[in-house]
């Protein structure tokens, strides 16, 4: 009798039976990819050190190993106006996308392309997996966008909490020192003008008396700014006509102003509503712009003055065409002390004691420049009430 020759096991195995296994690893090794993508985004993400570029650009090239084909995948991430890429990315019709949104407003977007047709799956060629993937990803990147918004936010509120407590200690130290320097001045300038009225002085003399009279006018008026940035002096408010005191404030700059080759342009609206401030802080005010646009333009140009307001609020513009700032000066400008000018030109106290007045009325300062085109300073002020300017009356 012919014998039967036994079969092993792997003779027996049927065709669709390995062809599953071929497909559930296959489908496993996706699935670990993904996941290690993702673990490495936390990873990214948990490095609070890591400088902003360098984390999204680290997220960006971790996605094409991620995906099914990576050696002809590429990845790009937009937010906001910037980009990040893989190397070697081109914009393809083969390419799968999410949305980046942060606080419910679309702020970009990553997407994966492929760089050649390969075979259709769930998504053209993308899987439906990776479509989650991508969805994920996209989520994660707006957690940590909208984290480093919250940390930018509270810093700039810790840095704003530093310059209020600075502020605070100058104003202070400025207050004691005007105090205290008050009274020598007072003395120098009372000698100083007794001395001017003697016969015997002779001329060199007489010259001389004279530098030492205005020097100490100089130095107690910087005494003066010093009081009024320290609030020391409060406000004496009176129903104040803004193109009246615009007026009367360019009446005293005008000859300088001719003289600097700078012409004043005025521009002020009919009707404003009055002001209730004091008059002699608002006139600070505008000669401190006015004498910081002349500063600005050594070779000449042009001061426009702009008034327009309504029945809440009115507003004064000055205008330069001056050198400008760069961002650097201009986020410095109102900081006590704080100036450009060369030594003996400049206080740094104009500014800010124009900020400080301007503040304590109720009103904004705001101011914008670009360098080689001048700056532009707009103030807002609240108009007086109907019952305050009546009662004055």
């Amino acid at each position: 009798m012919p014998t039967r020759r036994r079969t092993t096991g792997a003779r027996c195995r049927r065709p669709t039976e390995t062809g599953t296994a071929r497909a559930i690893q296959a489908a496993l090794r996706e699935r670990v990819k993904e996941l290690t993508c993702l673990y490495a985004i936390s990873q990214v993400a948990a490095h609070t050190e890591l400088p902003h570029d360098r984390a999204l650009q680290r997220i960006v090239e971790l996605l094409p190993p991620a995906w099914q084909y990576p050696e002809f995948a590429s990845a790009r991430l937009r937010l906001g106006d910037r980009t990040w890429t893989t190397r070697g990315f081109r914009n393809r019709s083969w390419r799968q996308a999410s949305e980046i949104v942060v606080g419910g407003v679309r702020r970009g977007e990553v997407e994966v392309v492929y760089s050649r047709a390969l075979p259709a799956r769930d998504e053209g060629p993308f899987l439906k997996e990776e479509r989650n993937l991508i969805t994920g990803v996209a989520r994660e990147i707006a957690l940590l966008e909208e984290r480093w918004r919250s940390e930018a936010a509270r810093e700039r509120m810790a840095g704003q909490l530093r310059h209020a407590d600075r502020l605070a200690t100058l104003g202070q130290l400025a207050a004691g020192v005007a105090h205290e320097l008050n009274e020598p001045l007072a003395a120098i300038l009372g000698f100083a003008q007794l001395l001017e009225k003697s016969r015997h002085l002779t001329g060199q003399a007489a010259r001389d008396l004279g530098k030492i009279s205005v020097a100490a006018l100089h130095a107690r008026e910087i005494v003066r700014k010093l009081l009024l940035f320290a609030r020391q002096r409060p406000p004496q408010a009176t129903p104040v006509d803004l193109n009246r005191l615009v007026e009367d404030g360019l009446y005293l700059l005008e000859s300088r102003c001719t003289k600097a080759g700078i012409r004043l342009v005025r521009e002020l609206a009919r009707g404003l509503p009055p002001l209730h401030a004091d008059p002699s802080q608002l006139h600070q005010v505008l000669v401190n712009l006015v004498v910081n646009a002349i500063q600005a333009m050594p070779e000449g140009g042009t001061i426009a003055l702009r008034t327009s307001g309504g029945a809440k609020q009115v507003k004064l513009v000055v205008e330069d065409e001056g050198v400008g700032m760069p961002p650097e000066v201009l986020r410095q400008v109102f900081v006590p002390f704080f100036t450009t000018k060369d030594v003996g030109q400049g206080t740094g106290l104009g500014l800010s004691v124009a900020h400080g007045i301007v503040t304590a009325h109720g009103g904004t300062i705001h101011v914008e420049s670009t360098v080689g085109r001048g700056s532009r300073f707009a103030i807002r002020l609240p108009a007086a009430p109907a019952e305050t300017t009546e009662g004055s009356e």
